[in-house]
């Protein structure tokens, strides 16, 4: 086919009319659509009181990106540019029910037309801001709908085939690269796993007949499900790896898409809204009726940034699981085109600008509020919680992986560079603790007025936990990475005991537990977030086992895992000592533990896909040096002497 002119690659539905996202206010692309005849309004505040996406304000196609001058529409003769943007709006006749997003319903096609080929679009930046940069499309993020009649390239008008997940059969492709042309090898699943993949295909949420993620859970016996129904940025990461495991990217695809969509929305709590790049913590797919009309339907985005929690606090996870599966995809289906979108980008730098704002902090870990995360409610985690660290490393090595380096990028990438290596040392020097380093911190000296203090955090040795000196291993490991399995390893009993794996060790009791959590009823010890056993970290732990060369620990893991979850319908988590019972507020057909076990079970068979999964160690983040960069006399640097100390 002989193309001329493109907008993007898009797995929606191929129609002849296009309908770019509407945003409110200002342009998406750099260019103010002139008024039309008909304008797609937003009246969802009729129904629900706040704001939804409708299918009508749909994905922004493919922009590939050829030079560092790239412009929103391009031009190209190839292949990779045969591309479109498809806009629908999904009608629901009222005799086939209104399934919540699950149903499929019929296409209706918008209305006006309109000239593309008369407007210009680009990205500009300023290199010089002071917050990396600034990103500049003629008004902001916020565009009004343009329609297109249809797309003319030559004597052709541009096809797209149709692409979709097929959510039918218990049989697992191992051969898992879709859209490589590579024959499927498929091998016959356990029973357990044929469940499995039943319930979670079950659980797979379609908007405009598109699959866009999976629910939290799936209990069919649960009368108040509460969010429970909603996907959860966080919980499908699990779905998309076993859908990408298994070859099938469309689901995955479309989500990222489509959360990328509400991350431009306005958020207001309070009459005060966060920064612009935030992601939700969730979002449900709503059907409500069409306006003006008693017997059809249409699907809504109605998504939750925080202001409907248990804590009312931003999810500050959720951008930065979005950047990693980002680079899952990529790196599992061979689809960069994706991650080089404009659009995608953009929301890649507008998360990073989030991330890397100046503040008032003096570390290089990332400041957060108690329940900004997977603890989603009081658990005394404020400040700067392990787990936030942990994904704000991985979410700045995928970004410096997937952004395009340009005159208007390089000032991002630059600051990436600068805060990788700065919270590299930070977390390997304050955050690792052993017998020889609790021994250390037992003869500091304290109240230590200086840059050269060595007990920087004025740290009591009161303050050192009596269990603690008991617990901890004698035998230590020179590499933090393998002691972390081998501390795991010795204390099996107490990290994953009847059920993987510890949230956190140990719980809160007593005094401690009523004035940190507030006497919370949930989070009792030894229960939910204070103690409890949850299945889905199981993925995250064979993931490292198999980076370490200790997949038998993993295995152990899955087959203990494996005994129990399918004969407890597939519980949230587990609650106990060591795990013994089902958490006692635990939805059942949690769709993150049936998906982390599968997917537990899919990398342990193929470990070269694991590895597409992590990094090896990036030896020169811990060797450079921000402070040598520095043009001010204050040079004096705590890494010197702590440098021959760490060991990765």
């Amino acid at each position: 086919m002989n193309t001329g002119s493109c907008i993007g690659i898009s797995t929606m539905k191929p129609y002849c009319r296009v309908l770019l996202i509407g945003y409110k206010r200002s342009s998406m692309f750099g260019f103010s659509p002139e008024k039309s005849n008909h304008v797609v309004t937003d009246n969802l505040l009729k129904f629900h009181g706040r704001r939804s996406r409708r299918c009508k304000s749909q994905i922004v196609g493919y922009i590939p990106v050829i030079d560092s001058n790239r412009r929103a529409f391009s031009v190209s003769n190839s292949n990779l540019g045969q591309s479109r943007v498809f806009g629908t709006s999904c009608h629901v006749n009222q005799s086939k029910g209104r399934g919540g997003g699950r149903g499929r319903g019929v296409l209706v096609i918008p209305f006006v037309a309109s000239d593309f080929r008369n407007h210009s679009t680009s990205v500009e930046t300023h290199v010089n801001e002071k917050n990396f940069e600034r990103i500049y499309i003629q008004g902001g993020l916020n565009v009004k709908p343009l329609v297109i009649e249809k797309i003319e390239t030559g004597h052709d008008v541009v096809k797209e085939e149709e692409s979709r997940v097929e959510f039918n059969g218990p049989s697992v492709n191992i051969d898992n690269l879709k859209g490589l042309n590579e024959k499927k090898v498929e091998r016959k699943v356990s029973d357990i796993e044929e469940e499995a993949w039943s319930l979670l295909r079950n659980s797979v949420v379609s908007y405009c007949g598109n699959p866009v993620g999976t629910v939290a859970a799936n209990d069919p016996s649960d009368n108040q499900p509460l969010n429970y129904d909603q996907v959860f940025i966080r919980d499908f990461v699990p779905s998309a790896l076993a859908f990408l495991l298994n070859g099938e990217g469309e689901i995955v695809k479309n989500f990222l898409l489509h959360t990328l969509q509400l991350q431009s929305w306005e958020k207001t709590v309070d009459c005060y809204s966060p920064g612009q790049g935030l992601m939700p913590a969730s979002f449900k797919v709503r059907t409500v009726p069409l306006d003006g009309s008693n017997e059809a339907f249409e699907d809504v985005l109605d998504p939750d940034f925080g202001e409907s929690a248990i804590g009312r606090v931003a999810p500050v996870d959720s951008g930065l699981w979005w950047i990693i599966l980002l680079r899952a995809y990529g790196k599992i289906t061979g689809d960069y085109a994706l991650q080089e979108r404009v659009d995608v980008q953009t929301g890649i730098r507008l998360v990073l600008n989030l991330c890397l704002t100046d503040g008032f902090d003096m570390f290089p870990s990332l400041l957060v509020t108690d329940g900004s995360c997977m603890i989603d409610r009081r658990m005394g985690i404020h400040g700067h919680p392990l787990e936030i660290q942990a994904l704000f490393y991985s979410a700045l090595r995928c970004s410096r992986e997937m952004l395009i380096v340009n005159d208007g990028t390089k000032n991002l990438v630059a600051a990436i560079n600068n805060r990788l290596s700065a919270l590299s040392f930070h977390i390997r020097e304050y955050y690792w603790v052993d017998i020889q380093k609790i021994n250390e911190i037992y003869r500091y000296k304290t109240e230590e007025y200086s840059t050269d203090a060595i007990n920087k955090f004025n740290i009591y040795p009161d303050q050192i936990p009596s269990w603690l000196v008991d617990w901890i291993p004698d035998k230590g490991s020179p590499q933090q990475n393998y002691g972390i399995l081998s501390l795991i390893e010795d204390k099996w009993e107490d990290l994953v005991g009847q059920m993987p794996l510890k949230i956190c060790y140990p719980a809160l009791e007593n005094e401690e537990w009523r004035i940190i959590t507030g006497s919370d009823p949930k989070n009792t010890p030894w229960s939910y977030h204070n103690g409890g056993s949850w299945p889905t970290l199981l993925w995250q732990f064979t993931l490292a086992c198999i980076k370490m060369g200790r997949p038998e620990l993993a295995q152990k893991a899955v087959a203990l895992a494996e005994k129990r979850l399918s004969v407890d319908q597939w519980p949230e988590y587990y609650d106990t000592r060591s795990g013994r019972f089902i958490g006692k507020q635990s939805r059942h057909f949690q769709t993150w533990t049936i998906a982390g076990f599968l997917t537990s079970k899919m990398l342990l068979e193929n470990p070269a896909k694991a590895s597409l999964l992590f990094w090896e160690e990036d030896y020169e983040l811990l060797e450079t040096c921000v402070c040598a960069l520095s043009k001010t006399g204050r040079k004096k640097c705590s890494r010197v002497a702590a440098r021959s100390q760490i060991f990765v």
